[in-house]
Parts: structure tokens; sequence; C-alpha cells
């Protein structure tokens, strides 16, 4: 059997209506016809978040402007039925990175960067800024490769003192709390918030104040996860339990 192609997906950051032409920006030009080496006539998918797909054919093809021809729009059906919140402490280097590309992969609705006790990255509000740009760049990279519609929003960094109090199913992952995934199967949730800490963990202050908030500890065997497997890691069994997993 031969292998099933996949048409290039790319995110266009603009309205995308069948029977008219979209003006796609210089970067995802760049992609299409640098990288992937796309021409015109060829077909790619183009998505804008909206939680739809559109079909469409290259017109005019260069690494600085593309126009495609929208054809059609779908539902590709790749969201979950779970809404999960990631609250991810901020992590160094690429781990951030590695972390919010999986979560988005794995389902996550959205992403919202702490600030812990124990976060070892300090930064000013400009810079701030810019990784949170570059975070959501992440995160729409891996809904072009997941194939997802809805692109996860990355919210700008707070810290875990100024969380609001738990409005859903609201979780803290720690490799002693009592509760484990399993003991979660009674309850009936489609929302749910995972906080998941930095590389030295959450203090003990910290936690206290996630509890008096309705957080509940959550552990994930016996093994301790670095910050950016566990966030994927309780995804992955949280999707099994209430997800499309099941």
């Amino acid at each position: 059997m031969p292998p099933i192609m996949r048409l290039p997906r790319s995110y266009c950051d603009a309205s995308l209506i069948v029977g008219e032409t979209a003006e796609l920006a210089e970067g995802p030009s760049r992609h299409l016809v640098r990288v992937l080496r796309l021409r015109t006539g060829d077909h790619a998918i183009l998505f804008n978040g909206d939680g739809l797909d559109y079909p469409a054919t290259l017109v005019e093809a260069s690494p600085k402007r593309c126009l495609a021809s929208i054809r059609a729009s779908e539902d590709p059906r790749t969201e979950s039925p779970l809404q999960i919140r990631l609250l991810q402490a901020i992590g160094r280097g690429e781990r951030m990175d590695w972390a919010i590309q999986k979560s988005v992969e794995l389902g996550v609705t959205a992403i919202q960067p702490l600030f812990s006790e124990r976060t070892e990255v300090r930064l000013d509000e400009r810079r701030a800024a810019k990784r949170q740009a570059r975070w959501q760049q992440v995160a729409i990279s891996a809904c072009e490769q997941s194939g997802r519609a809805k692109v996860p929003s990355v919210e700008e960094p707070i810290a875990v003192k100024d969380l609001a109090p738990a409005s859903a199913l609201s979780l803290y992952l720690h490799p002693r709390a009592k509760q484990t995934p399993a003991s979660l199967t009674g309850k009936t949730t489609e929302k749910i918030d995972l906080v998941i800490g930095p590389e030295g963990g959450l203090s003990d202050g910290e936690i206290s104040h996630l509890e008096k908030l309705g957080y509940i500890g959550l552990r994930l065997g016996p093994r301790v996860l670095r910050t950016e497997t566990a966030g994927p890691a309780a995804i992955a069994a949280l999707q099994a339990l209430f997800g499309d997993w099941r």
C-alpha cells in the first residue's frame, strides 16, 4: 500500500474565505517555498485558529509573497472534548519550548506561564513579552504539525501567588501527593487546570497557597519527572481518563 501523503499545513493570521484569495505573511511564505519547495499550482492546508482547515491552491509562490486560492473549509476534528489549561513554571533554555510543543500536540487549550519561588529564569517586562511571542509561535508550529486548527493561547507570565481560586478541576503535580490519575476516575469534568512546578519543584508555601485556592495534589508514579516531561505525561493520562484517548 502506498504511503498516505499529507498536505503541508500553514498558519495564516488573516481572514480565510472560501472562493477568495489569501495572502500569506513572509514567514509562512518562506517556509512553504524555500523549505517545502512548493510552487504555483501546489496544494496546502491553511488555518487561522478559528477551528477550521482551509484547503487551498497556491496561485503565486515566492519566498516573500504567497497567494492562495481558498477552495473549501472543513472541520479536522482534532480538538479534544476535554479543556486542559497548562500552568507551566518557566523552565531554562529550551525546556519551556519543549513543554509547550508537546502539550499542544497532546491537546491543551491554553497555556499560562508561571513564575515560582524556585524559577531560575528572570525576565523583565520587555524580555517577558519577547518570550511570550516566541512561545506563541512554538504553539502555532505544533498546531501545524499535529493537525490542530485551534491555536492554544499563551498568556502573559504571572506568579503562582497571583493565581485565581480554582474554578474547574484544578491539580498540581507533586511526587508525594496522595491522589493519582486512577483516583480521579469517579469525577465528571470537562475542564482541568494543571500546575507544573519548576526544576526545583514547588515550594511548601506555594503548595499551601494552591491548596487554599482549591487545587489538588496529583502524583504520577514513583519517579520524579523533569518539569518539561511532567506536563505532557500528566496531559496524556488525563486525556486517557476524560478526553479523546478513551
